[in-house]
């Protein structure tokens, strides 16, 4: 079993979804780890979910605007050590080009890509100072093909994998590996609240294992990625999608 005893590892936007699921994976595994959400605090429910398996912290991370982005990473200076960070946190506006407003395209733009690159260089020169460092960027299927009304944000995920690989190759020197994940349609809190249950088959239905993913099938390949397993891949973009991107 994977294990991340003594390590510390920080997850944007795992209040639910695919973050909470990976941060239940790696609690259970014994790492140290720090959740982070919009809200100054996490709920009653999840704050009980997650104490029942392991330790762990709340960071608040708003970034929404380079404000909340910058007080974001002075917590993140407080902290003795960072050995595993996954750059989770994200929003999916959709619309056809010609009606992108300017305040959807700066608010997804803020959050999917500024978040991200800021917190990357302030971790790179972390990560080279410890010797050690494990990040992964949360992309999406739609950074490798696309649909109607996904251009921002295929173009945001598409600038993910390009950082992944480029700081792949900057930081492999230094025993810090960096790779990125394309999760497919996974069933999520989100993805149930937003379809109905014939929606939901219909799109299983299109992805040749005919069901989508359980989050925790998304969080074992970032347990993998995270891991000292992992020891000679970086600067990829590991897509996991039963197959909907082959077809």
């Amino acid at each position: 079993m994977l294990d991340f005893t003594g390590q510390t590892i920080v997850i944007t936007g795992s209040t639910r979804g695919i973050g909470k699921e990976a941060a239940k994976l790696f609690l259970e595994r014994g790492g140290t780890v720090y959740i982070t959400g919009t809200g100054p605090k996490p709920s009653k429910t999840l704050e009980e979910e997650l104490k029942a398996i392991g330790e762990f912290e709340y960071l608040q991370g708003n970034f929404s605007s380079d404000e909340g982005i910058i007080s974001f990473i002075e917590l993140l200076n407080l902290l003795p050590r960072i050995d595993v960070f996954i750059n989770n946190a994200g929003i999916n506006l959709l619309n056809e080009v010609e009606q992108i407003s300017d305040k959807d395209y700066s608010a997804l733009i803020s959050v999917n890509m500024n978040a991200p690159l800021k917190i990357s260089r302030f971790l790179a020169g972390l990560m080279k100072k410890q010797g050690y460092g494990r990040i992964v960027n949360v992309a999406s299927i739609w950074s490798v093909i696309t649909r109607a009304r996904r251009a921002i944000y295929s173009m945001s995920k598409n600038a993910i994998n390009g950082l992944t690989q480029t700081m792949g190759v900057e930081l492999a020197k230094y025993g810090v590996l960096v790779n990125s994940i394309s999760p497919g349609f996974t069933l999520t809190e989100l993805t149930e609240t937003t379809n109905t249950k014939e929606e939901l088959k219909k799109i299983g239905i299109t992805i040749p294992i005919n069901r989508l993913a359980d989050p925790s099938e998304i969080g074992m390949v970032i347990l993998f990625l995270s891991s000292k397993e992992n020891s000679y891949m970086t600067g990829q973009n590991i897509v996991v999608d039963g197959g909907f991107t082959n077809v």
